[in-house]
């Protein structure tokens, strides 16, 4: 087997690497990985952010949609369901209004336009999506070349593709209309050219002005899709300066001068976004993440959230199934698979340092060793981040496609590129059983028994219309959250965009549910709000109050009580609302 850090010239690949089978062999990946992204793409319900990219997409603004009265589903629904703006109208909607850099919602616009005029709501959410499942499918051949530059081995190579194909993670990222898998592709980009330039520090490979500049031009195109692309090149850029101390002695100059000469050329064009991404870090749009004071086992939780979003890039079972029994059994799968995989890592050691031996001044990192250094190093910053700023960026698992992709090149290596028989599919017996695993993660995925949506807008909506009379005429019903942000917007966007989807007046023949954002500058606002809505509502009125916490609760139920509103069930719960129904009389 090749060396794993050869100095071969990069764009020079060996005939076995340009063979028929290997081409065959990644093109069905490319087919498994298509198929699997596609798998029902319009069935599960869009939540507030996928709504979010839809309004700013298409031109539109949050704004237009009226705040402390009552407004119709169409007229909460209208910025969705408008012709589409010009793109200029994205960036300044998208940086007026929203903590995100444009380059991702600009790109949507465009690929939506494809989509105009094509069919209802349901050909909107596979429009909206599919282009995430465009740039998730491009991820399995990127991800191939990457491992196939790292190690010179079809095997680690097909192996990497393949964890990309069927990584639950990868399927779920691809699935949602958000900007991850995009920046995955940048970061596939830019781990080549970090990877050119750790060789190029010991004389491996001589680093080009062409390689400096397309390094620049990935990172630059990467901020610009999502500012935790920064996170990915402090990773880079702290595991380059590890490997340049460490082997100082054989340090080429020249190389650490092109090198710094990307660094800077990386901070200019990040420096654009800099004026909103400070003002992002204070932004109502992010006080979710940061955590208050944690005490006990708490200090713990962000620890649990990293492992279990580390476990589910490589396998997922039922986990959110409705059976009891089957969630159990699940949880104790994933145990099992854990420990198994850790046993495997652990014996497939000499995979990290082929045809090199362990790493000392005279013999430079294996390209397996400086990819598991990469990982260690951004899990560190996560772990930095969450303890010590108080952004817990365990907390979602989709912040982990910063290192996602290195994390899938490093098992590839770390497993195929040891010395283990290979079987008559061209990897090894391990290697096939990760695969089968993973295979049974991302069915749990597209059969939404695991990595539900973030917000079940569906589950609330199947509560509300439980409760329609047994006989006509039913009463109105009014649905009214606590607005704060867009956020609370696209949560009650959910809710009337799955009614409108599942619930039509022509098919129940009860008048749809109206509106009410009562905001909130004050925490005592929306209970003023919504005493004034009620005040002028025809009754008998069925009252939905969701998401109501952060209302002092003794000035909601004296509301309540003045407008002879009583409870007609507990509060219940689902992911991403609170919700209780009233019948006001």
């Amino acid at each position: 087997m090749g060396d794993s850090f050869s100095a071969t010239p990069m764009n020079h690949v060996p005939p076995r690497g340009r063979s028929p089978a290997a081409w065959i062999g990644l093109l069905l990946w490319m087919l498994v990985g298509t198929g699997l992204r596609l798998w029902g793409l319009a069935d599960k319900p869009l939540w507030t952010d996928e709504f979010a990219t839809l309004v700013f997409s298409l031109g539109h603004s949050f704004q237009t949609v009226p705040l402390n009265q009552v407004i119709s589903l169409d007229a909460l629904l209208a910025p969705v369901q408008q012709p589409p703006n010009s793109a200029s109208q994205v960036i300044t909607n998208l940086l007026s209004e929203s903590n995100h850099p444009p380059l991702y919602f600009v790109l949507t616009h465009l690929w939506l336009r494809l989509w105009t005029g094509l069919g209802g709501q349901s050909t909107l959410v596979v429009g909206v999506r599919s282009l995430s499942v465009l740039f998730g499918v491009l991820a399995i051949p990127a991800t191939y070349s990457l491992a196939w530059m790292a190690s010179r081995s079809q095997r680690v190579a097909h192996f990497a593709a393949g964890l990309m194909t069927l990584s639950p993670f990868a399927v779920y990222l691809s699935q949602e209309a958000r900007h991850y898998t995009l920046p995955i592709l940048w970061i596939l980009a830019s781990l080549a050219l970090w990877l050119q330039a750790v060789r190029s520090l010991q004389g491996q490979h001589r680093f080009t002005i062409p390689e400096v500049a397309a390094w620049i031009s990935v990172n630059t195109l990467g901020i610009a899709t999502h500012y935790f692309f920064t996170l990915t090149l402090l990773a880079e850029a702290i595991a380059l300066l590890i490997v340049a101390i460490a082997w100082r002695s054989n340090l080429q100059r020249s190389a650490l001068w092109r090198i710094l000469a990307a660094i800077v050329g990386t901070a200019a064009g990040g420096a654009v976004w800099l004026p909103w991404l400070l003002g992002a870090h204070d932004s109502e749009l992010t006080r979710w993440i940061y955590q208050g004071d944690r005490s006990g086992l708490g200090w713990l939780d962000p620890l649990g959230q990293a492992i279990a979003g580390w476990i589910t890039m490589l396998y997922l079972l039922p986990i959110q199934a409705a059976s009891t029994a089957v969630v159990i059994g699940s949880a104790l799968g994933l145990v099992g698979l854990t420990i198994w995989t850790i046993w495997l890592l652990g014996s497939s050691r000499s995979g990290l340092v082929q045809g090199r031996g362990t790493a000392t001044p005279a013999h430079p990192p294996s390209s397996g060793q400086a990819f598991v250094l990469l990982v260690a190093i951004a899990v560190l910053i996560f772990l930095g981040i969450t303890y010590g700023l108080g952004m817990d960026l365990t907390s979602a698992f989709r912040y982990n496609f910063v290192y996602f992709p290195a994390v899938l090149v490093a098992i590839a290596i770390w497993v195929e590129q040891s010395d283990r028989p290979v079987t008559r599919w061209g990897l090894s017996r391990p290697a096939l059983m990760m695969l089968m695993a993973a295979l049974l993660g991302s069915l749990t995925v597209v059969t939404n028994l695991g990595y539900q949506k973030t917000h079940r807008p569906d589950r609330v909506v199947d509560a509300i219309y439980a409760q329609v009379p047994a006989q006509a005429p039913a009463p109105e019903t009014l649905v009214a959250i606590a607005h704060r942000t867009h956020g609370q917007t696209g949560r009650l966007m959910a809710i009337a965009w799955d009614i409108q989807e599942r619930y039509p007046v022509s098919a129940t023949g009860r008048p749809a549910p109206q509106f009410l954002l009562a905001h909130q500058q004050q925490p005592i606002d929306a209970a003023n709000r919504l005493d004034d809505v009620l005040s002028d509502r025809p009754r008998p009125l069925q009252l939905w109050l969701i998401n109501m916490q952060t209302v002092p609760p003794r000035r909601l139920e004296a509301v309540l009580d003045d407008q002879t509103c009583l409870p007609i069930q507990d509060a219940a719960s689902v992911d991403g609302y609170r919700y209780q129904p009233f019948e006001c009389r």
